[in-house]
């Protein structure tokens, strides 16, 4: 049987909504095991003047429950 489950996350980045979504999985990925997939729920910016300064990615992160873990 596969349990998963899902954290929703907000990432942000100067560069792109892209690395902000590669920024939070890749943290994320530091401290949960058997990520499998990712939904992108929310984009949004930060704009200063007519430019945009940071971008924000809201992401529903699925992993998956180990059932053999003790």
């Amino acid at each position: 049987m596969i349990t998963e489950k899902h954290l929703k996350l907000t990432g942000s980045s100067e560069v792109s909504w892209k690395d902000a979504i590669v920024k939070t999985i890749t943290e994320a990925s530091k401290t949960i095991d058997y990520l499998s997939s990712v939904t992108i729920l929310e984009q949004k910016a930060k704009i200063d003047g007519n430019k945009i300064v940071e971008y924000y990615a809201t992401i529903d992160l699925t992993f998956n429950i180990d059932d053999n873990r003790g």
